[in-house]
C-alpha cells in the first residue's frame, strides 16, 4: 500500500509544479461562518472545500493552485493504467477525485444547497489522470461546524460497468493541501496515544514523503507560530503527508503547499456506497491535539460486518461483493486466504480474549489469527490456531489471545486466516470479530438546553443510563477549553460573565468506576 500511495502522491506534486498553472481567482464560493470558523466550498471546482479560516475575512490556509489540491474526496481501485494515460500518469489506477482532472476540467455539481447551518453538494467526478472522463459514479457532502472544527461525511456511490472485484487501494480520507505558509507538519507518532506525550515534527517533501503511524488519529500543518490547520480521522491510523515548494511564501493560488491524508486500505466494489467522516480543525497545535482526544475512539476489537467490511481487506482472497448482507462470505480457494484488518491501537490486558462468529463451508478446519505490534507485521510467533467446525452452521470460536507470551504490550491490529485455502468450492462465513464479552459502553452526555438572562446562563443536559458524574468545559470563544466543574453529579450548571461575551460549552459523563466518556458536541451562546 504505502509504496503505491508514495508514487502517487509524488507524481501528483511533481506533475502539478510542471504542468500546472495559478488558478483564477475564487468564484461561486458557498459559506458557512459560526463566528469562529468559516469555511467556503467552490461550486465551480466540484463543490470541494477551498476556504478555511477564523471567522469573517480570515487567513485562508486552503491550497487551490491547480484541481488536484483543495480539500476533497479522492478515491482508488483497479485496474492499474486505467484509461491509458499519458505521461507522467502511465500505469495510474481508476482515480476519480472531486475537483476535476489534470488537463484543467472542472467535475460538475449536480446538486448544492446551504440553509446556513449544513452545506450539501452532489458531484460528478473526473478522472484525475483523463480528459475529461466521468468516473461512473457521483460523490456526496455534507459540512457543518462547532466551534473551531469543520465537520465532514463524505460518500462515493460507484455504477461501474467494470464488476471486477478488484484488490484493495489505499485511500486518501481526505486529501488535504494548505498553503506554504503552513509548511511545518506535526502528528503524535509514538507509542502511547492519548497521555499526553510529545509531538514529532516531520519533515518531508514528495521525493521523501512521511509515513506513519497517527495513534491519536490526527495530523497538523502549521505556521511559524503555531497556528494551522489539523486533519482528524477517527478510523484512520495511518497518515501521509509532505511538503512541496518554498516554506513560509505563498497563498491559495501559489504553487508551495503542504499535504495530509489519512489513509486505509479499501476494496471499492463497482456498485459500493462508502462514506466517512473526518474534522478539520483550526487553531494552535494544542487546540488541534485536544479535539482529536476529545473525538477518542473505543479501539478494541469489535467488528461487526452486517453492513460493510469495517475497513477489513484481503489477500489471496475476495468475498461475493457488495452490499454486505450481515455477514462477509469469503471465498478461499487460493493458498493461503488473509483477512487484513484496519490498524487499531489496544492494551493487550484489556483484550485477552478475542470471539469470531462464522460458518465454514468448506473441506477445512483449519485457522489463525495473527496480530501485529508497534513497528513490526504479523508473525508466527504473534498467532493463535483454531479448529473450525466445517458443517455450513454458525459457531463461535473464543480465542484466549492471553495464553500467548507473545500477546502483550500494545496491540496495533489483527489477521485472520480463515483456513489453508485452495478449497475451490470453499466459502467461510463470517458476522463479527469481537473482544470477549460484552464490551463495556461508554458513559455518554448531551447538552440540551441553554438559557441566557443577562450575564448569567443556565447549561442543563442529560446523561446516559450508566453516567454517574460530569465534568463541564467552558471556553470564551477563540480562547482555551477549560474544565470548571469535575465529577460534578448534578445536570446543571450556571456560569455568570460579561454582557456581550461569546462562550462554547461542552459536557462529558463518567461512569462508576470514574471512566470518562467522550466530550459532548460544544454549544456556543452569548451573554446579553
Amino acid at each position: 500500500m504505502r509504496t503505491r500511495s508514495l508514487a502517487i502522491l509524488v507524481a501528483c506534486v511533481v506533475a502539478a509544479t510542471l504542468f500546472g498553472g495559478a488558478t483564477a481567482a475564487a468564484r461561486s464560493l458557498s459559506y458557512l461562518d459560526n463566528g469562529v470558523i468559516r469555511v467556503g466550498v467552490d461550486l465551480r471546482k466540484g463543490g470541494t472545500i477551498t476556504w478555511v479560516s477564523s471567522s469573517g475575512p480570515g487567513v485562508n490556509v486552503v491550497n487551490s493552485w491547480d484541481l488536484g489540491r483543495e480539500v476533497q474526496q479522492s478515491y482508488y481501485a483497479g485496474p492499474d493504467n486505467f484509461g491509458n494515460p499519458a505521461p507522467p500518469w502511465t500505469n495510474f489506477p481508476w482515480n476519480p477525485i472531486g475537483a476535476g482532472d489534470t488537463y484543467g476540467n472542472p467535475a460538475p455539481v449536480l446538486e448544492q444547497s446551504n440553509d446556513g447551518t449544513t452545506i450539501y453538494t452532489k458531484t460528478a467526478p473526473l478522472q484525475w489522470a483523463l480528459n475529461n472522463v466521468a468516473c461512473e459514479c457521483v460523490s456526496e457532502q455534507w459540512i457543518t461546524l462547532e466551534g473551531n472544527a469543520v465537520r465532514v461525511r463524505n460518500r462515493l456511490t460507484n455504477s461501474r460497468t467494470d464488476r471486477t472485484q478488484y484488490h484493495a487501494y489505499g485511500q486518501e480520507l481526505p486529501a488535504v493541501y494548505t498553503n506554504g505558509t503552513f509548511w511545518r507538519l506535526f502528528t503524535y507518532a509514538g507509542d502511547a496515544p492519548y497521555t499526553g506525550g510529545s509531538l514529532t515534527q516531520l519533515s518531508a517533501s514528495p521525493q521523501n514523503s512521511a509515513w506513519w503511524s497517527a495513534s491519536e488519529h490526527w495530523a497538523a500543518l502549521v505556521n511559524d507560530a503555531g497556528f494551522g490547520l489539523g486533519v482528524v480521522n477517527s478510523f484512520a491510523a495511518t497518515f501521509g503527508g509532505f511538503f512541496a515548494g518554498t516554506p513560509d511564501i505563498g497563498g491559495p493560488t501559489d504553487s508551495s503547499t503542504g499535504y495530509i491524508a489519512p489513509n486505509i486500505r479499501e476494496v471499492l466494489d463497482w456498485n459500493i456506497a462508502y462514506q466517512y467522516d473526518y474534522s478539520l480543525v483550526l487553531g494552535t497545535l494544542d487546540q488541534i491535539r485536544a479535539f482529536a482526544v476529545s473525538q477518542r475512539p473505543d479501539q478494541r476489537p469489535s467488528y461487526r460486518f452486517s453492513q460493510d467490511r469495517q475497513h477489513f481487506w484481503y489477500e489471496n482472497a475476495t468475498d461475493t461483493g457488495w452490499p454486505i448482507d450481515g455477514a462477509l462470505h469469503v471465498r478461499v480457494n487460493e493458498s493461503d486466504p488473509q483477512l487484513v484488518g484496519p490498524e487499531q491501537w489496544w492494551r493487550a490486558e484489556d483484550v485477552p480474549r478475542v470471539v469470531i462468529e462464522a460458518a465454514y463451508r468448506t473441506s477445512g478446519s483449519q485457522g489463525q489469527l495473527f496480530w501485529s505490534v508497534p513497528h513490526e507485521g504479523f508473525s508466527e510467533e504473534r498467532s493463535i490456531h483454531f479448529t473450525a467446525i466445517p458443517d455450513g452452521g454458525y459457531h463461535t470460536y473464543t480465542l484466549d489471545l492471553a495464553s500467548s507470551p507473545a500477546y502483550k504490550g500494545t496491540i496495533t491490529g489483527i489477521r485472520l486466516d480463515p483456513s489453508n485455502g485452495l478449497d475451490a468450492a470453499g466459502i467461510v462465513d463470517i458476522t463479527s470479530i469481537t473482544a470477549s464479552g460484552r464490551v463495556k459502553e461508554p458513559a455518554l452526555a448531551k447538552v440540551s438546553s441553554i438559557t441566557v438572562r443577562g450575564t448569567t446562563a443556565l447549561i442543563r443536559w442529560r446523561g446516559s443510563a450508566n453516567a454517574t458524574t460530569y465534568d463541564v468545559g467552558l471556553r470564551r470563544i477563540a480562547g482555551v477549553w477549560k474544565t470548571v466543574r469535575s465529577q460534578f453529579q448534578g445536570t446543571a450548571y450556571t456560569v455568570r460573565g460579561k454582557r456581550g461575551v461569546r462562550y462554547a460549552v461542552r459536557v462529558r459523563a463518567r461512569d462508576h468506576a470514574g471512566s470518562a466518556g467522550p466530550w459532548s458536541r460544544s454549544r456556543i451562546f452569548v451573554l446579553h
